[in-house]
């Protein structure tokens, strides 16, 4: 081989290898950005109210139920001792007024106190009380992305949240979830 054939094949393949490198940096440097860069997050919340009941076990106090309602018994007892009480005053006829006077009045004592006693007659008995409190909860709902493509920034709301970067298709956002 001689010289000048070998500096041809030489100097042929330095001009064919930089003119590829220089090929090939001009075809990436020229091509569209393949993502957006995620320059901030933030989450989208919606407050949720779920409701629940809660019961507890209440002291209630009640009144016993009533066996004599017109307090009957009271009267009765109530006269026998006031009509009792009557006949020991006074003589004669006035004995007699007495008599029916007191058991008159003590009908009517007798009556009360047994309508008072009755009132004050109860018992304690649990019951079960309930209400309902809701509980708050936030939920994300989506996100809002701020993202640059090369010196061009934008803002846009995703359903999911996003990695660092957002893929880009024909320079468009692809949004959905791969």
């Amino acid at each position: 081989m001689n010289k000048s054939m070998l500096s041809g094949i030489i100097i042929g393949a330095v001009v064919a290898t930089a003119g590829g490198a220089i090929a090939g940096y001009t075809a990436l440097s020229d091509k569209e950005p393949t993502y957006a860069q995620v320059v901030n997050v933030e989450e989208i919340t919606q407050t949720e109210k779920t409701p629940r009941e809660v019961c507890q076990e209440v002291a209630v106090n009640r009144q016993k139920p009533v066996q004599d309602q017109h307090q009957v018994l009271g009267s009765v007892a109530g006269a026998v001792v006031g009509g009792l009480l009557g006949n020991q005053v006074g003589g004669g006829s006035g004995k007699k007024i007495a008599t029916v006077a007191g058991a008159a009045a003590g009908g009517y004592a007798g009556n009360k106190t047994q309508e008072r006693m009755q009132q004050n007659s109860t018992y304690t008995t649990t019951e079960t009380r309930c209400e309902t409190v809701y509980d708050s909860n936030d939920r994300v709902v989506a996100y809002q992305v701020d993202y640059t493509i090369g010196e061009e920034e934008g803002s846009v709301r995703m359903d999911h949240k996003p990695g660092n970067r957002i893929p880009l298709e024909e320079g468009q956002l692809v949004l959905s979830k791969q």
